[in-house]
C-alpha cells in the first residue's frame, strides 16, 4: 500500500483482505487435491490385488461448500467391499477373514499432516 488517502483506507484494507482470502483459499484447495491424489496413488499400490479391479477403482469426489474444502476418496467399482477388506469380517461357516488394512495407512502417511500444512499456508498468505 503506497500513499492512500484516509477516506479510501477502509476500501484498500478490504481489498487486501479479499486478495489474501482468495490466495489462501486457492492454495488450500490445491494442497487438498494434491494430498488426495497422493492417497489414491498409495491405495492403488497397497490395496489387496486378486484381479486388480478393486485397486484401480479408487476415485476422489469434490464436496466443497460453505467455505469448506473436502475431498472424498471412495471405491467406485467395489464400494461395498472396502470396509470388509479394511477391517476383516465374519465367515458364514464361522471364524473370521483377516483384515487387509490399506485406507488407514494411506491416510496416516499422507493426510495426517494436512492440518499443519494448511496452517502454514494460512500463515504465509497462500504461499507454501
Amino acid at each position: 500500500m503506497a500513499n492512500v488517502p484516509i477516506d479510501q483506507m477502509a476500501e484498500e484494507i478490504a481489498r487486501a483482505v479479499r486478495e489474501y482470502a482468495q490466495d489462501v483459499s486457492e492454495a488450500i484447495e490445491k494442497k487438498v487435491d494434491e494430498v488426495a491424489d497422493e492417497m489414491i496413488g498409495e491405495l492403488e499400490r497397497t490395496a489387496p490385488k486378486q484381479t486388480g479391479r478393486y485397486a484401480k477403482g479408487f476415485k476422489k469426489t469434490k464436496r466443497d461448500g460453505n467455505g469448506v474444502t473436502r475431498r472424498v476418496i471412495w471405491n467406485k467399482k467395489d464400494s461395498r467391499r472396502v470396509h470388509l477388506l479394511e477391517f476383516g469380517h465374519a465367515k458364514r461357516s464361522g471364524g473370521r477373514v483377516r483384515a487387509f488394512p490399506h485406507l488407514r495407512p494411506a491416510y496416516d502417511k499422507h493426510g495426517a499432516n494436512l492440518p499443519d500444512e494448511i496452517k502454514n499456508i494460512i500463515r504465509n498468505g497462500g504461499g507454501t
